[in-house]
């Protein structure tokens, strides 16, 4: 071999050698953290970004400038049925036993997401089964949880299950803060492996009762003042948006932030009757009625350096597309049992156009059963019930003038047309299973009839907003 040829061949040798020890050297890249947050009873006319007046929100604002705003995110009317669908990506046609249950047949994004790796932890509100070893069942390592075994003050001294245990909460401690700090903690103790947080956030739902900012709440605190007053709502929005900052801050803290996707969204409309401005007029929250502000939530994407900046669309969001796009995010593996009615909206959080939907259907009744109390499909202007009435939301947004075939335009006859197709997919019985597991869910706790005060704002207290 001539010098020219040895003096070549060491240098590929050098070179291969170099390339292999830095490949062995260098950072694998981590799989992304995960952060889903369900605000409970928040509609979409509470965020100011979406054109809200009455309150403020300014993490969310920023959020979703950075990020990705949904304007067209619909769930069902509420908590345990929103949930159930989140939690499992199927309708509650498929798999939805009763109020406050999810049936232990189902597996959950806490489960797919453990199997691909991730450490998982949920913590806030539960009210999906009474044991302390439901949460694990469903996937998650660990807890902090009020309405698991027991029920108790959710804010004022507040009745908090963690892995297994009563938490001995602090004299006068204020829920929201006790779960902000463990999942804190959390996101802390797993700073070095990829983790996925569901946050079920305690906020904003009834009483409505001061919060630690509020300038009333010592005075509340010590038996003074009024308490469960609608007007602290304001109070307890901007509480609740300070939290989601709390998050964000420890995560930047961590030097997380850019590997961790946050998606905020809320579980059903704003407590009946509550008032708000929304685009130059009052609207009023629609909890547990099928109308536009009973289904109409925010929905908010954020993953500085992944996600398209300053995004708004107006596609179609299902409760039951959160799992299939956490799965797609995580690379975690869906069982071909599993069969989803979800699909994933991780390319319109890239800013792409995706497999948007035409039309979502709704199958809601919290008592189960076979038959439901209301079952519509709907697009992001018109909705049709299986009872055959006909609405224009987008002009008839509390759904009180139905139309008739006569007053129909080309555009809504096409639209009704659709729709009808589409709640044709869905006649038939409902699976027998589910059928009779239901349980009865009382009718005065149904806001759909008036509800009660955990659910409703009494007339009485109806306050013009701010």
């Amino acid at each position: 071999m001539n010098k020219k040829k040895k003096i070549t061949t060491i240098l590929t040798i050098l070179l291969v050698f170099t390339v292999v020890i830095h490949g062995q050297n260098a950072k694998t890249p981590t799989k992304p953290n995960i952060v889903l947050i369900l605000i409970d009873d928040f509609g979409y006319e509470n965020v100011t970004a979406n054109g809200g007046e009455s309150y403020k929100t300014p993490v969310m604002d920023q959020l979703a400038a950075k990020g990705v705003r949904f304007e067209e995110c619909h769930v069902q009317p509420l908590c345990t049925p929103t949930r159930v669908e989140l939690m499992t990506g199927m309708s509650n046609r498929r798999n939805y036993t009763n109020f406050g249950n999810l049936d232990l047949t189902q597996k959950t994004f806490g489960n797919l997401l453990k199997e691909a790796g991730y450490a998982t932890c949920v913590t806030g509100k539960w009210q999906l089964g009474k044991t302390y070893d439901t949460p694990g069942h469903f996937g998650f390592d660990e807890y902090a949880l009020w309405h698991l075994k027991n029920r108790g003050s959710r804010y004022k001294d507040p009745l908090i299950e963690m892995n297994g245990k009563p938490f001995n909460s602090p004299k006068n401690a204020y829920g929201p803060d006790i779960i902000s700090d463990y999942a804190l903690d959390f996101i802390t103790r797993k700073k070095d492996v990829p983790f996925f947080l569901y946050y079920p956030m305690m906020l904003t739902h009834a009483p409505f009762d001061a919060t630690p900012d509020s300038p009333d709440y010592l005075e509340i605190q010590n038996g003074k003042g009024k308490k469960g007053s609608s007007g602290h709502f304001s109070d307890m929005t901007a509480y609740n948006d300070k939290l989601i900052g709390k998050l964000i801050g420890k995560l930047e803290e961590l030097n997380l932030r850019e590997n961790t996707l946050i998606l905020i969204l809320g579980d059903n409309g704003t407590a009946r009757g509550m008032p708000a401005k929304f685009k130059g007029r009052e609207v009023l929250g629609g909890k547990g009625t099928t109308t536009q502000w009973g289904t109409h939530v925010p929905l908010i994407g954020s993953w500085p350096g992944h996600l398209a900046i300053g995004k708004i669309t107006a596609d179609l969001i299902s409760a039951t597309d959160f799992l299939p796009t956490i799965c797609d995010v995580a690379g975690a593996k869906i069982p071909e049992e599993m069969k989803l009615d979800g699909r994933s909206f991780l390319p319109q959080l890239f800013g792409k156009k995706g497999n948007p939907r035409e039309w979502l259907y709704s199958w809601y009744n919290p008592s189960g059963g076979e038959t439901a109390k209301a079952e519509f499909a709907h697009d992001a202007n018109f909705k049709l019930y299986t009872n055959g009435k006909f609405f224009d939301v987008k002009k008839d947004d509390t759904e009180k003038f139905p139309l008739a075939e006569s007053a129909l335009n080309s555009k809504s006859k096409m639209a009704k047309a659709k729709l009808e197709a589409a709640l044709k997919l869905f006649e038939g019985p409902r699976p027998r299973y589910f059928s009779d597991q239901a349980q009865d869910f009382k009718e005065e706790d149904d806001p759909m009839n008036g509800g009660n005060s955990q659910n409703g704002i009494k007339n009485k207290e109806k306050k013009k907003a701010k």
